[in-house]
């Protein structure tokens, strides 16, 4: 008798092989097992035994094959299990084993990690290493939900073989970021720890080098910059009792004289209306989110940084219910149903309304950008309920995707604009005015943005308005704003610099390495110097041009018309010279970049301004008796202050750059090592707000009593 026949499927995360397991089996209902703390799920399917074990992202990476780990150059490297080539990665070992240990005596073998890059090479790696070179034999699931029917269909419609160009682009991509980015770090950490004997981890690679470049740049410009005096006209007229600002006819007036002679022959005076004139202009709907557009607009409205969007979108996508997040489309396919997901909407309160409002019209057609991914569509949510009750930031993400689905199918807003001449002694103001006569898809975003309504009274030609004020404001041109997470992930996408999985990630690693600062994108002095040094003797690895011409080479590995081999010898060949000439030049490098890892470790130590002795700077310290972290002030060291404040221990602690609202005393960010959240502490033992919490504290305590 014939021994029923088995397949393993290689999902990407644990919460994906439940949902793949629960849509594939019979019943709905696959048994989860476990081995060595490892999950996996057993379903039957028309006589067929499905394994589904789940990988942990990427088990494998690359590494160097064989020599010191403190030496460039280096171009000899292998894949390995990340066990044995990362720290930290321990639990990898055993679940590479369970896989290897499931693999045996298997049939079939499927691929059913995300259908991207990285989930390709994910599962070819699995598929190689872990169950014996079964890479060639085994078949590839595509989807872009993990809803039961999509699953069901994806399975039932699998691909022959594993999507090989997508492999090979993953490999190239990850071998080439290797060799820039180990090179380029080891040699400018070597080089500053030759010259200092401290070690400290410095870094660089493909796409982190120019991405700080863009940075700096723009700290140089606005640090140069010189301001241009203008001068301005701040005008309000009273109409029918109520005050309305108007704007005068030059929004920059070059000469202070000429501004005052505006105040000194308006003020006081009736203006006479010369003209109104009416424009209507059809708003179009906005167009469907790619995980960029996602990543933007979700800071505008709720200031998430772009990796913590991805983060959250991703756990939405593993839960079923939005699509593929990781997408770069703002198409939306009739396949994905529009009709079956707002049908499923229209179940919930919330959205009852708006989504019945769409089912009611003869057609749904989406108002559709210019990007494709031939992989994914755009994101959109799939109709299903959540299992759990969402947090606050998954609840808002949801929304917004649900709210831009449904926008994308409204009908073009209409409205009107109002410019209303004003002429007072030959000078002409302009009140403005705006409204909307058709709200057509804003009505699905009204509850995420504030209207833009001025509502102006009715008024008439020849109609005297009187000015209740004319002043003059003296001002300054501005120079260009710094950048935040979301306009420098808009500049990397439009220069074609990394990839939309890995864009957020390269900004993390530029705030982890102390390169940048707060929210609107400070350079340090470690961050310029790092960038100076790398100008000035090997600019070619900041280079935005290399960037994007290896990004786009990779790109055509992904459709076959490149080679992965012929990429990686290209690199190769314009990586020695770089690294030879830096090898030449390492004493200087070390000197100057010893200066700024400098400067770089007292800043990170400095909270702020002492607020007992007013002249000292608040410094972390340890205490060499009992190597204890506190704050200190660095007049005590001249004996002229001794202030001193605990702090958590077995903590990662830094200043947060921001005040306490209620003392005003510096603030820092504490991070307790395999603790709780981490949270923002004032210090201050009098604080009146921390003496209010105690209070409300004992008080709870002693309610429970």
């Amino acid at each position: 008798m014939k021994n029923e026949e088995s397949t393993l499927i290689i999902a990407e995360k644990p919460d994906a092989a439940l949902r793949i397991a629960q849509a594939l089996d019979e019943k709905g209902k696959p048994k989860k097992k476990m081995e060595k703390k490892v999950p996996f799920f057993e379903a039957q399917r028309d006589g067929e035994k499905l394994i589904v074990v789940p990988a942990l992202g990427h088990l494998y990476t690359v590494t160097q094959e064989m020599g010191r780990r403190n030496f460039y150059p280096v171009f000899n490297y292998k894949w390995a299990p990340r066990h044995a080539a990362e720290k930290g990665a321990k639990q990898v070992e055993k679940w590479i084993k369970v896989i290897s240990d499931l693999a045996k005596n298997i049939d079939d073998f499927v691929n059913a990690c995300d259908y991207d890059i990285e989930g390709s090479l994910i599962g070819y790696m699995v598929l190689k290493y872990a169950c014996n070179n079964s890479e060639d034999k085994s078949k590839r699931m595509k989807y872009s939900t993990l809803m039961k029917r999509e699953l069901e269909h994806a399975y039932q419609n699998l691909m022959p073989h594993l999507d090989f160009p997508l492999v090979e682009a993953g490999r190239a991509r990850h071998e080439v970021d290797w060799l820039y980015g180990v090179n380029l770090s080891r040699a400018l950490t070597i080089a500053a720890a030759n010259w200092s004997k401290w070690y400290s981890t410095l870094s660089t690679g493909r796409v982190q080098g120019p991405t700080l470049k863009f940075l700096v740049e723009r700290e140089k410009e606005i640090q140069s910059y010189v301001p241009i005096p203008y001068w301005s006209i701040k005008a309000v007229v009273d109409i029918n009792g109520s005050p309305y600002e108007v704007a005068f006819e030059k929004e920059k007036i070059d000469t202070k004289r000429e501004a005052d002679d505006v105040v000194k022959k308006c003020a006081g005076k009736k203006g006479t209306i010369k003209d109104i004139s009416l424009k209507e202009f059809r708003q179009m709907p906005p167009i469907p989110f790619d995980i960029g557009g996602l990543q933007a607009e979700v800071y505008r409205l709720f200031g998430f940084t772009p990796s913590r969007t991805l983060r959250i979108a991703e756990r939405l996508y593993l839960e079923a219910m939005i699509s593929y997040p990781r997408t770069s489309s703002q198409k939306l396919p009739p396949i994905i149903n529009y009709n079956e997901i707002l049908t499923s909407l229209s179940k919930r309160e919330d959205y009852r309304k708006l989504a019945s409002e769409l089912l009611a019209q003869k057609t749904l057609q989406p108002n559709e950008g210019r990007k494709e991914d031939p992989a994914h569509p755009a994101i959109y949510p799939t109709g299903l309920i959540a299992e759990r009750p969402l947090d606050e930031s998954e609840q808002k993400l949801y929304d917004l995707v649900v709210r831009r689905f449904m926008a994308v199918f409204g009908e073009p807003a209409l409205k009107q604009t109002m410019n209303i001449a004003i002429d007072v002694e030959g000078y002409l103001f302009h009140l403005y005015g705006r409204r909307v006569l058709e709200s057509g898809w804003l009505k699905f975003y009204e509850q995420l943005v504030k209207s833009d309504e001025v509502l102006l009274p009715t008024l008439e030609v020849g109609q005297k308005i009187p000015f209740k004020e004319v002043a003059r404001e003296d001002k300054f041109i501005n120079p260009p704003p710094r950048y935040n997470p979301s306009s420098l992930l808009k500049l990397m996408e439009e220069q074609s610099i990394g990839t939309k999985a890995t864009r957020a990630e390269i900004i993390d690693t530029l705030y982890d390495r102390n390169y940048i600062q707060d929210e609107r994108m400070l350079v340090t002095d470690l961050g310029f110097h790092v960038i100076d040094t790398l100008e000035r003797y090997c600019p070619d690895v900041i280079s935005v041009e290399l960037t994007r011409e290896l990004e786009e080479r990779m790109e055509k590995i992904e459709v076959g018309k490149e080679s992965r081999e012929v990429v990686l010898d290209d690199a190769i060949t314009k990586l020695k010279p770089i690294l030879d000439e830096f090898k030449q030049k390492e004493k200087e490098i070390g000197k100057e970049l010893n200066e700024a890892i400098r400067k770089a470790r007292a800043q990170e130590r400095t909270v702020g301004p002492c607020p007992i002795c007013g002249s000292g700077n608040l410094i972390i310290l340890r205490s060499r008796r009992t190597g204890k972290q506190f704050i200190g002030c660095s007049n005590y060291f001249k004996n002229l202050c001794k202030a001193g404040f605990p702090l958590p221990q077995r903590a990662t602690v830094k200043p947060l750059r921001r005040n306490c609202s209620s003392c005003q005393w510096p603030m820092v960010h504490v991070r307790i090592f395999g603790g709780r959240r981490p949270w923002n502490l004032c210090f201050n033992p009098n604080c009146p707000a921390r003496k209010e919490r105690e209070a409300n504290a004992v008080r709870n305590m002693r309610s429970k009593d």
